[in-house]
């Protein structure tokens, strides 16, 4: 295993705008999972050390973000600098001939910004990217409906109240929607304890994403017993042979997406 960190992807912020790359032993291409990380868009770290089991157990390299947070910035900052990370992430694979697919996704806030670039074409397509140029995405424990922080630093509204508007994931499906069933695999994770609604919004997602015509053999909705909320993604949640259970989860989807 060998690791690049910090790697600045947007001059402008150098300090927030930063990329930690894992790649797996030998020469590649490899796939490789763009992640971004969780903290409520206000906290948080790309420096991982659970995902490095992608690179050294499954051979698929791992492109770690770090993005502009609260209160150095506001909607839609932090989703911005996510479509500039893919963006910039593809470039280098395609000049260091290094990665041979390219998935994203996240926890939390991560798995809300995932959800944001999968759902609402305005930010890839800032880039001359769409969602169909991705193999897939992980969106692990995110609000489809506009993020809690959003209501409470930019709305003045209670971060439990429920809205959808053009900074929910959930706006994006009837609105923007064109060919459903070509969008890429999407795995759609929560838990028993994870946080009040959470897993309720994601039955929404999940369903107005077959309402309106998604392929959904190529949709998985994972519901985690016993964990809270991204639980299984810390270092102690391991399987019987001490693997852990997130970065297992994210191979086996990456390997085989289709239902």
């Amino acid at each position: 295993m060998r690791r690049i960190d910090d790697v600045i992807y947007d001059e402008r912020y150098p300090e927030n705008c930063l990329i930690d790359f894992i790649f797996p032993e030998g020469d590649g291409p490899w796939p490789v999972f763009i992640y971004f990380h969780g903290g409520g868009l206000v906290n948080g770290s790309h420096h991982t050390q659970v995902l490095v089991e992608l690179a050294t157990d499954h051979n698929i390299a791992v492109a770690s973000v770090q993005y502009r947070m609260y209160p150095n910035a506001k909607y839609p900052d932090y989703v911005v600098d996510s479509a500039a990370a893919c963006d910039f992430i593809r470039k280098y694979g395609e000049e260091h001939k290094c990665f041979n697919a390219y998935w994203f996704g996240g926890s939390s806030a991560g798995g809300y910004l995932s959800m944001m670039l999968y759902f609402a074409p305005q930010f890839l397509g800032a880039h001359g990217l769409k969602i169909e140029d991705f193999d897939g995405a992980i969106l692990d424990a995110g609000q489809p409906t506009t993020h809690f922080n959003i209501l409470k630093f930019e709305r003045g509204i209670h971060h439990m109240a429920i809205r959808c508007d053009e900074a929910a994931p959930l706006w994006y499906i009837d609105h923007e929607i064109t060919n459903p069933g070509e969008k890429p695999p999407a795995l759609i994770i929560t838990a028993s304890g994870d946080i009040p609604v959470r897993p309720q919004q994601n039955d929404v997602l999940y369903k107005t994403m077959e309402y309106f015509g998604y392929d959904m053999s190529k949709v998985k909705r994972v519901h985690m017993e016993g964990y809270g909320h991204c639980g299984y993604g810390k270092a102690v949640a391991v399987d019987d042979e001490g693997k852990n259970v997130f970065v297992k989860m994210i191979a086996e989807f990456m390997k085989n997406p289709v239902a």
